[in-house]
């Protein structure tokens, strides 16, 4: 995967559920509490998986974003016409 700027990551980790996030990003080897440990805390009813998964991507996002030194998506025309 190559992002090119911070927003491509939000869009290629939003449309992941709980079982998804953790193959695609399992090639990147975040540092991320352990599956099992977020298993375990969804198991206990501690925490809800929703919410486990929105915590994951939110740490993912910015791991990602650091590690590629991301620029925010520049999306204002290169050229203005007057």
């Amino acid at each position: 995967m190559q992002f090119k700027d911070r927003e491509d990551v939000e869009e290629w980790l939003e449309p992941l559920d709980y079982e998804a996030f953790w193959e695609e990003t399992a090639p990147f080897v975040l540092a991320l509490e352990p599956r099992a440990s977020c298993d375990a805390q969804i198991a206990s009813g501690s925490i809800d998986r929703m919410t486990v998964l929105a915590v994951l991507k939110g740490m993912a996002r910015l791991e990602l974003v650091e590690r590629f030194q991301l620029p925010i998506r520049d999306d204002r025309p290169w050229r203005t016409y007057h």
